[in-house]
């Protein structure tokens, strides 16, 4: 039975550590890889979680372990590396909830299916908040039986949870998701530093695009930065950006794909990481390409 299976969880930081809490607070036998930010392991470990030293050690005990980690290259050390999930040499589901590059994602899955290992790529959508809410939507590729396998740990984090076909898809998925959301905050950035050119403040601005056809969840949270100067309102980092830009743009020329706007999105990312500012969260980018072209976004903070 799946709620009988032991869950294994890799990479509680931002968003792990909400998904992880809800795992447990659902019922669910959970083990944690040491973490080097110790507050969120110590809290789950308050919390009947138990702490375990390696992905090996892991593997040797759960049932189905999930990952949360950066992308694709931190994904294929935990499972193929030295004492990683693979040495363990023991049939497992592998749930992968970082933002990774498709076609790591289904080499890896062929190359663990020989061993018996099942993989499901299920990344997420939405925030850390989200995540503490028990609120993500979560899109996942895999066989359907795997998916049915899965879905019960998935429900513990998400209100939403699509089955986006066989291995790969869900990853795919999220980049064109992602593609959308920083597309949009790219030209919300650009937006702005052409209105402050003309004298349009961002209230302005936003009182004409709010609550209009233009306005959306992530408008909003964007413009929480903006006009509030609040560093919570989207905690995703400009460098995680670029990464999945990059990803995207990959995947565009491996399928032979023109993807124009994808290009120009990816720049903004790249100008902003390349001046010093990848540790900054996406609704700040409105502020590199202002100063970049001369002109500062005041908002509320100069009121």
């Amino acid at each position: 039975m799946a709620s009988r299976d032991r869950i294994g969880f890799v990479g509680v930081g931002l968003m792990g550590h909400g998904m992880a809490k809800n795992i447990l607070a659902k019922g669910f036998e959970l083990q944690v890889l040491g973490h080097r930010n110790r507050e969120p392991v110590e809290n789950l470990k308050r919390l009947g979680a138990k702490e375990v030293s390696s992905a090996r050690e892991l593997a040797e005990t759960c049932d189905i372990v999930v990952l949360c980690v950066t992308g694709s290259p931190q994904v294929e050390a935990i499972v193929t590396g030295a004492d990683g999930l693979a040495s363990a040499a023991r049939p497992m589901l592998i749930c992968d909830c970082s933002t990774s590059d498709p076609s790591s994602t289904i080499r890896l899955a062929e190359q663990m299916a020989s061993m018996g290992i099942t993989f499901v790529d299920a990344p997420l959508s939405r925030t850390p908040a989200d995540a503490e809410a028990g609120t993500l939507d979560v899109m996942a590729g895999g066989t359907p039986e795997a998916f049915e396998r899965v879905r019960p740990v998935l429900d513990c984090f998400a209100q939403k949870v699509v089955h986006t076909g066989p291995v790969g898809s869900g990853h795919t998925m999220k980049l064109l998701n992602n593609f959308i959301s920083l597309g949009y905050a790219a030209i919300y950035a650009e937006a702005l530093t052409l209105g402050a050119k003309a004298g349009l403040s961002p209230e302005v601005f936003d009182k004409v695009i709010r609550g209009g056809r233009m306005d959306c969840l992530f408008y909003q949270t964007f413009f929480r930065w903006v006009l509030d100067r609040d560093p919570e309102a989207h905690k995703f980092a400009l460098e995680n950006g670029l990464k999945d830009l990059s990803y995207l743009s990959a995947f565009a020329n491996a399928t032979g794909v023109a993807n124009p706007l994808g290009a120009a999105a990816r720049n903004a990312f790249a100008l902003a990481v390349g001046t010093g500012h990848g540790k900054d969260y996406v609704p700040m980018l409105s502020d590199i390409i202002a100063n970049a072209n001369g002109v500062r976004l005041t908002g509320k903070q100069d009121a």
